[in-house]
Parts: structure tokens; C-alpha cells; sequence
């Protein structure tokens, strides 16, 4: 009871404090906005000026600490989140108990990791979208329509202070496009060829495993027609249409982007499920757990990279929303229109100008603002535009096909955050799996054959679709690219890095606009009559001055 008192008491008196305090606050505030009147009764305006000017000095004053405290809540948690992963990937996997202690489970070469250790598909916005919820970073989208607004008035203006005139024709997207039917009877081939072909072979592979006696010599030899199909039928095929019926550049970039597409989804789909057909056991279960058509089919058409039986799924399409990404992607076309007509035709035109090295040095800094331009443009219409109206289409939730690649203070981080579909593709599929084959120590040779693959097809693309080869991309990938990746490294975090990053990307952009502008008028105006293959790999701009 002596307690129960000495309670009460304290309750009271902390009470009566309580009160005391909250009095004395509200005299301050009553004291603080009670505004001196003068004689006629009327409030002093020049002290309701200067109480507003302390409310925001205070204001101001507190914003820092504001700020700092919820950076702090929002460290902790996604510090929470991490751990959560990490917990996640160190619990033994449901997987591992159906393989048997002989095996060693999955430190055994035998078996690979199941599905469920690689990327985890979760419900998120894309970073864009979050961004445009800001009234600043829209402001800046718009700045963007309205340098392409200028293009288009002054594209405009000159031509019709040239022709007399308006001249809206679109000549180059015309011929850019050209000879649509040969690339949609190729792309249809290409989609049949990849929905029937890797998902039958699979499914006879995994239908009569487990029943062979020879094993390895029934999964080789499955393993060999998918090899075949790859190479050959998805491979070569759309090659050798781009080059035979000489496509036009982006033509060519639509049915050689597309035969990339579907060589990693064809592959992903069988190295996602083998694991699940190697470890089924035949005594639990007779039947054979093969995925359906319907989530294959799914898979092709969904903006990733990485197989799933399920995904997650958004309960309604936006059909405005779709409208409004196809919008932006065609006026990222005309856009792109504009810089080649107003930036870069004129400079590259005299190509005679720009064969020594005061022209070309200027090319290379005027190609600068032009080439990061294109840079942003393929960033929004693809990356952003084009593969989040599919994902609405498809109710496809998981949106993080890029990340915050422009705050990069690194190369390494830039590579990572610039196109996540990608990035997801080689590091399950070619880092970790080259690490699974070699082991640990080699993450360096890992990272590097990463690099040579990432190159190597980029380089393709740019040959099938320009009509030459000229390795300025492979040059930059694996000289700068991986010095840079390796010696600005994560630990690098000021913002002088961040600097550094972009004046060598924009640098390099106007290396890249330059040199293959170059090249290409090299081939305009410097044709061969009987080319040999010599001819084709060595540069031709490097000698065609020689002929003016």
C-alpha cells in the first residue's frame, strides 16, 4: 500500500509538472505571436516581419537535423532489410535436402544451385517514377520536351529559309526503318524457333531422365541440339538475314537486340529448371514437375531475364499509363530524329574537314552534348518507356530494370545500376556460375571473362547493324572500362568521383558518335568494288583521305 501511495504521488506531482510546463510553453507562444499594437490599435507590421524572419531562421536551423534523423531511420532499415537477406541466403536450402550426404550437397560439382538462391523478384516501382513525383525532377523532364521543341522550330525555320517552304519529311527514319516486312517475318521466325524448340527439348530431356539407363550420354545429347538450335538456328540465322538483305541500321538493331533477347531467355529457361529435374526423385512422385507452356510463353514476353514459374503481379493494367510510355518512346524517335539531322549529319558531312587531327579532336568535343543526349534518349525510351509498358501490359510488378546508375561514384557501380535485366543475366549466369566451375579464388578472371562476353556482344550488334566492323566500344570496354572498374572501385564515395565518372562518360560518348560517324562516311564515300575479308576488319576511314 506504501508503495501504491508513493505511485500516486509521483504520478500526481509528475502531472502537476506536466501542466506547469505545458502553461509555461503556451504563455512563451501567447508572448511570441502577441504583436505590440500601436496607438491606433493596429498590429506593428514591422514586428510581424521580423517574428516571420526568426520563424524561418529557426526553420532552417532545424532542417538539418530534421533530415539527419530520418537519413538515420531509413539506414536502419534498410540495414534491417539486409540482414533479412542475408539470413535468407545462409538458411540451408529446401533443395539441399533432397540431395543425399554422399552428393555433399551443393559443395558438389554435380548438382547446381536451385532457382530460389538467385534474384528475388519483389512488387516495386521503377526509380523514374518515383522520381516524377517530385515537382523538381519533373521540371527537369520538361526542360527536356522543350529543347526538343526548339529542334523541332529550328529544323523547321532553316528548311523553310532553304526550300521556301515547310519540309516535314522524314527521309532518314524512313530509310532507318526500312524494309519492315523482312524484319517481322524474321523476328516471328525467331519467336516460334525459341517457344517451340528449347521448351520441347526440355521437356523430352526431362520426360525420359530419370527412366535412361546412360544418363550423361541422354542429357549431352539434348544439351548438344539446344547447343545446335543456339548457335545455328537462333544464332547465324538472323546474322546472316541482316547482312544478306543489307537491313538498315535500326532494322537491324531490332532483329539483332531481339536474337540477344531470346538466346539469354532460352538459356535462362533450361538453367533455371535442370536443378529441378536433377534433384526430382522418382520414389516420392511419378510425375515430373515440367513448368507449362503458359508460364514459358509469359516468361518471353516479360521485361527480365531470369526464369520464373511465377512472378509477381499487379491486380489492374493502366491503360493510360501504357498509352502514355508508348508516347514517350515514339517522341524519344523523333527526338533522336532531331539531334542526328541538326547535330550530327552537319558536322560529319564534310568528311574531308575531319581527316586531321585538329577536325578530329573538335568532332570528338562537338559529338560530345549529342552523344550523351542519345545516351539519356535509349536510357528513357528503352530502359524506362519500353519495358515498363510491357510490364503494365503483363502486370508485371517487379519494375527495378534500372537503378540510381547516375549517382555513381564508380565504374563498378555504374555497371550494375545502369541496366539491371541485363546485369541480373551475367552475373547469375556467368560471374556466379564461372565461380561455381573454378572456384572462389577466381572472382578477378570471373570478372574479367564477364567483361570480354559483355564486349564481345556488343561489338557483334554494332557490326551486323552498321555493316563493318570498327572495335571502338570493345577497345573502351576492355582498356578504360576495366581499369576503371577495377582502380574506382566502390571504396571511392566523394563526389569528386561522381564528377570524374560523368566527364569520362561524356568523353566517351563523343569518342564512340565520332569515330563511327567517321567510319560510316568512310564506307559512303570510299566504296570498294571486290572487298576481301582484309578489307572488312581493317578501318577504312584510317585511308580514305587518301583517295580525295
Amino acid at each position: 500500500m506504501v508503495g501504491e501511495e508513493n505511485i500516486s504521488v509521483r504520478n500526481r506531482r509528475s502531472t502537476y509538472e506536466t501542466a506547469e510546463e505545458k502553461e509555461d510553453l503556451s504563455k512563451r507562444h501567447e508572448a511570441d505571436w502577441s504583436f505590440p499594437q500601436s496607438s491606433n490599435g493596429r498590429v506593428d507590421i514591422d514586428h510581424l516581419v521580423t517574428r516571420k524572419m526568426q520563424l524561418l531562421v529557426e526553420a532552417e536551423q532545424m532542417k538539418p537535423a530534421f533530415m539527419q534523423r530520418i537519413d538515420s531511420h531509413f539506414t536502419e532499415f534498410v540495414n534491417g532489410l539486409i540482414a533479412k537477406s542475408v539470413q535468407l541466403e545462409s538458411s540451408p536450402p529446401a533443395f539441399s535436402a533432397v540431395c543425399s550426404e554422399k552428393d555433399g550437397g551443393f559443395k558438389s560439382k554435380g548438382s547446381r544451385a536451385p532457382p530460389e538462391h538467385g534474384k528475388v523478384f519483389v512488387a516495386r516501382k521503377s526509380v523514374l517514377d518515383e522520381l516524377f513525383e517530385v515537382e523538381h525532377i519533373r521540371t527537369i523532364y520538361h526542360m527536356f520536351i522543350a529543347l526538343l521543341i526548339l529542334f523541332i522550330l529550328s529544323t523547321l525555320i532553316v528548311d523553310f529559309i532553304d526550300e521556301g517552304r515547310l519540309v516535314l519529311e522524314f527521309d532518314l527514319l524512313v530509310y532507318a526503318f526500312g524494309k519492315s516486312s523482312v524484319v517481322f517475318s524474321t523476328w516471328l521466325y525467331m519467336f516460334l524457333s525459341t517457344l517451340t524448340v528449347p521448351y520441347g527439348l526440355f521437356l523430352l530431356w526431362a520426360q525420359g531422365y530419370h527412366g535412361s539407363s546412360h544418363k550423361t550420354i541422354h542429357s549431352a545429347f539434348f544439351g548438344g541440339l539446344f547447343t545446335i538450335f543456339q548457335i545455328f538456328g537462333l544464332g547465324m540465322g538472323p546474322a546472316y538475314i541482316a547482312v544478306a538483305y543489307n537491313l538498315p541500321p535500326a532494322s537491324a538493331f531490332i532483329v539483332i537486340l531481339e536474337q540477344v533477347r531470346l538466346l539469354m531467355k532460352g538459356y535462362s529457361f533450361i538453367r533455371e529448371n535442370a536443378p529441378r529435374i536433377l534433384s526430382f526423385t522418382p520414389q516420392k512422385t511419378n510425375t515430373v514437375q515440367v513448368p507449362k507452356v503458359s508460364q514459358y510463353l509469359y516468361f518471353l514476353f516479360a521485361p527480365t531475364l531470369i526464369y520464373r514459374d511465377a512472378y509477381p503481379r499487379n491486380p489492374t493494367i493502366r491503360w493510360s499509363y501504357v498509352a502514355t510510355k508508348f508516347a514517350q518512346v515514339l517522341g524519344s524517335l523523333f527526338y533522336t530524329y532531331y539531334i542526328f539531322v541538326r547535330l550530327c549529319i552537319p558536322t560529319f558531312r564534310n568528311y574531308k574537314e575531319n581527316l586531321n587531327v585538329r577536325g578530329l579532336v573538335l568532332c570528338i568535343f562537338n559529338s560530345i552534348l549529342p552523344g550523351v543526349l542519345m545516351l539519356f534518349l535509349v536510357f528513357f525510351a528503352y530502359l524506362h518507356c519500353w519495358l515498363n509498358a510491357f510490364a503494365e501490359m503483363l502486370r508485371f510488378a517487379d519494375r527495378m530494370f534500372y537503378k540510381d546508375w547516375w549517382n555513381s561514384t564508380s565504374y563498378a557501380k555504374y555497371y550494375r545500376t545502369w541496366n539491371v535485366v541485363v546485369h541480373d543475366w551475367l552475373y547469375y549466369y556467368a560471374y556466379k556460375d564461372f565461380l561455381w566451375l573454378f572456384g572462389k579464388k577466381f572472382k578477378a578472371i570471373a570478372m574479367l571473362s564477364v567483361f570480354t562476353l559483355s564486349a564481345i556482344v556488343h561489338e557483334y550488334v554494332l557490326a551486323v547493324c552498321f555493316g563493318y566492323f570498327y572495335p571502338v566500344l570493345f577497345c573502351l570496354f576492355m582498356c578504360f572500362g576495366m581499369v576503371f572498374n577495377f582502380i574506382l572501385n566502390d571504396r571511392r564515395k566523394g563526389p569528386i568521383w561522381n564528377v570524374f565518372m560523368w566527364s569520362t562518360l561524356f568523353l566517351g560518348q563523343g569518342v564512340i558518335l565520332t569515330l563511327y560517324s567517321l567510319e560510316w562516311y568512310a564506307y559512303k564515300h570510299c566504296p570498294l568494288k571486290n572487298p576481301t575479308f582484309l578489307d572488312y576488319v581493317k578501318p577504312r576511314s584510317w585511308t580514305c583521305h587518301l583517295k580525295f
